[in-house]
């Protein structure tokens, strides 16, 4: 795998941008997932997609209740509730597909402190099942029986670990710093190998800090939103002068889309977002947008590793003829007003063991907590 910029000017078109082709979306059902598959059904070019989904706390076939409502949509979709980890699941739907994109993880940092077992099957043995799939379907494509699936890992640019000056560009070397980024450094390995021992086309994303409507509120932006509707406390971890870039979920969707069927087999690409901000600014941010008073902000005890600054470079993708759609501001009023507006979605989730989870990652913390300067 080749981690250096393309040449300029170079910009292959994989035969996935035909119509027709049909894809299996891995973790279809989550956050990120879920927009890139209303994305892509919702341009009706004749794509099909299948979403196989496990359907942990972390996903929900709500978010994809808007496709299975359009009838032309509907048509072209296939829900599969299973296991990345588990072959029996994985195997007969890869030797249907024409291109693989995984986004099926465990995706929150504080959980993966939590409960690191869950992050490693999901993110590694996971990882390996669908790369075996795709190697034996490729293998059998060599006898002439199909064409070769094309494989996208989506991975993150906590890999990179904390960068203190600069930008972290696809070259560098990999410094996880949790179980979570950990996990998806490892998947990211994997994919590397499979590319240079069996010939596999694969391509690794790595997208910054992603926000926007549909995220499960156990992440900063949402939970915070969704603490202040109801007046409840915003618990910040240590000074808030923690630095990330922010990239809506329809460009990372999008980007996604773009390195799938323009990328060249064997690359990385890094999605950087379009504002890089302290998680106090960001706060800021939100607490304006809903009238809401600083004094709800509680500093709480930091987690253990938290990474001070993630911050990557964009070039290559850029070269490859990418641009992000979405300014911050447009996109974080769009994020708080979609909140607002769809209550029942976010207290459906914070229900059941949610409370047992918060009480669990922040019940100490708030106890202990000072009201933020």
């Amino acid at each position: 795998m080749r981690d250096g910029a393309e040449p300029a000017g170079r910009r292959s078109v994989h035969p996935l941008a035909g119509p027709g082709a049909h894809l299996l979306v891995s973790g279809g059902a989550g956050f990120i997932g879920s927009c890139f598959v209303r994305e892509v059904l919702g341009r009706r070019d004749g794509t099909r997609i299948t979403v196989l989904d496990k359907l942990t706390y972390a996903g929900s076939e709500a978010n994809l209740a808007a496709i299975r409502a359009d009838p032309e949509q509907a048509g072209r979709f296939r829900f599969v509730r299973g296991d990345i980890a588990n072959p029996a699941d994985v195997d007969p739907l890869v030797e249907t597909t024409d291109a693989v994109v995984n986004f099926a993880a465990e995706s929150h940092v504080d959980r993966s402190i939590l409960d690191p077992e869950a992050f490693l099957t999901t993110g590694v043995i996971g990882v390996h099942v669908l790369l075996e799939a795709c190697r034996r379907a490729t293998e059998r494509a060599r006898e002439g029986a199909r064409s070769a699936p094309r494989y996208l890992q989506v991975s993150t640019d906590e890999v990179y670990g904390s960068v203190e000056q600069g930008r972290s560009w696809e070259g560098d070397p990999l410094a996880p710093r949790s179980p979570y980024s950990a996990a998806k450094a490892a998947g990211d390995m994997l994919v590397r190998s499979y590319v240079a021992t069996y010939g596999l086309d694969a391509l690794v994303t790595r997208g910054a800090n992603t926000y926007g409507p549909h995220q499960h509120p156990e992440k900063l932006i949402p939970l915070f939103v969704t603490n202040a509707i109801d007046d409840q406390p915003l618990p910040l971890y240590g000074d808030g002068l923690q630095r990330r870039d922010w990239l809506h979920v329809a460009d990372h969707a999008g980007a996604i889309e773009f390195v799938l069927r323009h990328g060249a087999s064997g690359e990385i690409y890094n999605i950087p977002g379009s504002a890089e901000m302290t998680n106090r600014d960001v706060v800021t941010v939100l607490l304006e947008r809903l009238g809401k008073p600083w004094s709800l902000v509680r500093t709480v005890a930091d987690r253990p590793g938290h990474d001070r600054r993630y911050a990557m470079d964009g070039g290559k993708l850029a070269a490859l003829g990418w641009q992000n759609r979405m300014p911050f501001e447009a996109g974080i009023a769009e994020t708080v007003d979609w909140f607002r507006a769809n209550e029942g979605w976010w207290r459906a989730i914070r229900s059941g063991d949610w409370d047992d989870y918060y009480a669990r990652q922040y019940g100490a913390r708030l106890a202990a907590s000072t009201q933020a300067d």
